[in-house]
């Protein structure tokens, strides 16, 4: 087959690569659901009493951030089943997603624990003793104060993440995914390597928008919380 540039590739590719686009969808938000939880955990041993839950955590969190993605997403795939094995269980027939997920999950509580923990500093200790001294109780005042101001300020971060786990999720199929990437690997395979560059323009294409349509939406949600931030201090 000819090795030559055709735009009209771009635009034949779109079609068949935005259908699975839902697994991708699918790896990145069970990543991102149990990644904040598990941040949450974190976060919240980081700013805890416990000097021993507090020390787990942080070297937890610098391992995360010093292991390359690539390298963590191998080191899960190959080092869980062989795990399992030495303790009798056969987890070589796992789906393969699931690998991709415990390791974004693992990556996203990561940074979420430094988002969570750093949003939750930047409050003003002052509002939650007033809140207090008021009557109302921890639980209330966390809830009521403290947490609906951290996470104004995390947005922005979060955000942020979240487009660097759908963007990270690329890598997914290098261990036999077959999402939005996997799928154009296998339609560059099946002409032979030819017309590549045009279908990775296409991926790229889509990962644009996607990255664009996320900023632009958490940019609003950050925009319409910060009004009524902003509200609450007038009155």
């Amino acid at each position: 087959m000819e090795k030559y540039f055709d735009a009209t590739y771009i635009w034949e590719s779109l079609p068949v690569l935005i259908p699975f686009l839902k697994v991708t969808f699918l790896v990145a938000g069970l990543s991102v659901l149990f990644g904040t939880l598990l941040g949450f955990l974190l976060a919240a041993a980081k700013i805890g009493k416990n000097k021993f839950a507090r020390k787990v955590a942080n070297i937890y969190t610098t391992i995360m951030r010093c292991t390359p993605s690539i390298v963590l997403l191998f080191l899960v795939y190959y080092g869980i089943p062989a795990l399992g094995e030495n303790i009798g269980l056969n987890l070589n027939n796992v789906n393969t997603a699931v690998f991709v997920v415990i390791t974004f999950t693992l990556q996203f509580a990561a940074a979420m624990s430094e988002v969570m923990r750093s949003a939750f500093a930047s409050i003003d200790k002052g509002q939650f003793e007033a809140a207090v001294s008021v009557g109302l109780s921890h639980p209330q005042a966390y809830r009521r104060i403290v947490f609906p101001q951290a996470f104004v300020v995390a947005l922005p971060n979060f955000g942020n993440s979240l487009i660097a786990v759908l963007q990270e999720g690329s890598l997914a199929y290098t261990i036999g995914l077959i999402d939005v990437v996997g799928k154009a690997n296998l339609i560059i395979a099946g002409n032979y390597n030819a017309h590549t560059l045009e279908i990775f323009i296409a991926l790229a294409i889509i990962y644009w928008v996607l990255s664009i349509a996320i900023e632009q939406l958490f940019l609003k949600i950050e925009k319409f919380f910060s009004k009524g931030k902003q509200a609450l201090k007038t009155n």
